[in-house]
């Protein structure tokens, strides 16, 4: 067991070197200037694709990967509008229902199942994003609070669906896409839906379980894939929020006020769904809060971390 857990930390840490180095560094001019940006994902990358409703405070501000694609001068918008963002809330990599219980949303692997087959192909320009995870974390992260399962079977959970994103990154690879940014999970140990109570630490392991599984399943693809950290980035947020301008105090409470009766986000009835909430359903200045609900950012956040992986594509390729 021992030998196991020092070979995956060297591996792991040989994959975060390379993931991070491969293909050039900060002294690299960036040659690429995207002419189409692809997304597939999750809530956290969700441009309203059911309803219009994204999962943040609506018409409160850019989503991360819109705001990377507005920092290229590009549009990016939900494939259900005409667009090529086809992200959907609660979104699972490749396991079904989603998050919420509800079999018809499209996991992340449908998605880009969707994609290609209606025709969808990769040109020398287009920036492929892919994120994934949270939903996965939240699924097993919940049943184990539950006692539907142990820690344990969550943890391996969550690694098969680390294993699971990784085999779709290479599919968009062999697909012939050139420039693919990888995100997976943040630390959901420092939620809103957690922080502070007995379950933080589980949802961390989860996090992180998930993130070290990816990481080794992609290793190989360094010269066209870019893992952009949001565990990293979003772990600085929260230990300094005041750096950031964000309200020390806020995050770890939401700005949301809108409950949702039914499954919302996955975490159970009765909570805070920001897909629910807009400007005029916050309960204060929601650009000094880092939540909108328990899981997920709310603009400045992730405005934040779009103009992060912005830099990160730019010194990258």
């Amino acid at each position: 067991m021992a030998f196991q857990w020092l070979r995956r930390a060297f591996v792991l840490a040989a994959s975060s070197l390379l993931l991070a180095a491969c293909g050039g560094g900060g002294d690299v001019v960036s040659q690429l200037q995207p002419s189409r940006i692809v997304a597939f994902g999750d809530g956290f990358s969700d441009l309203g694709q059911v309803g219009g409703a994204r999962y943040t405070v609506n018409g409160g501000g850019n989503l991360w990967s819109q705001q990377l694609a507005a920092r290229y001068g590009l549009p990016l918008t939900a494939a259900a509008a005409g667009g090529t963002s086809y992200a959907t809330g609660n979104a699972r990599v490749a396991a079904e229902p989603d998050a919420a219980g509800n079999a018809a949303t499209p996991t992340i692997a449908e998605q880009i199942d969707t994609f290609l087959a209606s025709g969808g192909t990769f040109g020398a320009g287009d920036l492929v994003l892919i994120n994934g995870g949270i939903s996965d974390v939240i699924v097993q992260g919940r049943d184990a609070i539950a006692g539907v399962q142990s820690g344990d079977q969550a943890v391996a959970g969550v690694r098969q669906a680390g294993r699971d994103m990784g085999a779709q990154v290479r599919r968009l690879v062999d697909a012939g896409a050139r420039y693919v940014v990888v995100v997976g999970p943040y630390n959901l140990g420092r939620s809103a839906w957690v922080r502070g109570g007995p379950r933080e630490g589980l949802l961390q392991q989860l996090s992180s379980a998930f993130d070290e599984e990816l990481k080794i399943a992609i290793v190989d693809l360094g010269s066209r894939v870019l893992y952009v950290d949001l565990a990293f980035y979003y772990n600085l947020v929260t230990a300094s929020p005041t750096a950031y301008t964000l309200n020390e105090a806020a995050v770890n409470t939401v700005v949301c006020n809108t409950v949702d009766p039914g499954p919302g986000i996955g975490i159970g009835p009765g909570r805070v769904n920001s897909a629910l909430c807009n400007t005029g359903t916050v309960v204060a200045d929601p650009n000094v809060f880092f939540f909108a609900d328990p899981v997920y950012p709310t603009p400045r956040a992730h405005v934040l971390f779009g103009d992060y992986a912005y830099d990160r594509v730019r010194n990258r390729f």
